[in-house]
């Protein structure tokens, strides 16, 4: 009790100290450096300190996750995280990825602070992102969860309204991410979608109907 008083009267927290307040990995707090969600600098020796009161932030921010279909077997569930800003098309995924034969628990986020937030928490096996979308837009948010370990098993999509010229012109994408135009092709996603998920079973020792 008395360290986690102190840790709250600092003004500045280590990386494990931020992990352990916000009940997220070190690897996740680092992402979250890296992207500006969590404010730090660095030691003269490398290491970072980060600052309580952005830690704070990040502690009252609600997520505005979207939970749509349930699968009797939760665990060895599709798990897909939908990032997309706009509205109509919220509803659209919500709608069509509810009757997706495999039965995916899906989570919606209209935010790229939220889809961080998801990522930690939710662990998707498959991520379908715009890349305009508010907070933390998807081209930072792809570079940054390019190459990281801790992710090597999600799969990343981008679907976007922007052309190839566009994308270009803002530094674009990884090349390892398929990216897709809109208006979505829900047909393509879910041939994704159903590689990924016999990809699963199969390493699961399960046989897909």
């Amino acid at each position: 009790m008395a360290n986690n008083d102190l840790k709250k009267q600092k003004i500045f927290c280590t990386t494990s100290e931020a992990a352990e307040i916000l009940s997220i990995s070190v690897g996740t707090v680092q992402l979250w450096v890296d992207t500006g969600l969590l404010e730090a600098w660095k030691t003269p020796g490398g290491h970072r300190r980060i600052t309580r009161e952005s830690i704070n932030r990040m502690l009252h921010h609600k997520p505005a996750a979207v939970a749509l279909a349930t699968s009797e077997q939760p665990g060895g569930a599709l798990r897909v995280l939908v990032a997309e800003d706009d509205a109509d098309l919220r509803l659209l995924y919500q709608t069509v990825l509810r009757h997706w034969p495999m039965g995916p628990l899906v989570e919606v986020v209209d935010n790229g602070i939220d889809a961080l937030m998801a990522i930690e928490r939710f662990r998707p096996d498959l991520l379908f992102i715009d890349l305009d979308i508010p907070g933390v837009d998807g081209f930072q948010m792809l570079k940054i969860l390019n190459g990281k370990a801790e992710h090597a098993g999600m799969t990343a999509v981008v679907v976007t309204g922007l052309s190839r010229a566009d994308i270009a012109l803002r530094g674009g994408v990884p090349a390892n991410f398929l990216v897709l135009p809109k208006p979505i092709s829900f047909e393509k996603l879910l041939s994704i979608a159903s590689a990924l998920w016999e990809l699963k079973a199969h390493r699961a020792g399960r046989t897909v109907a």
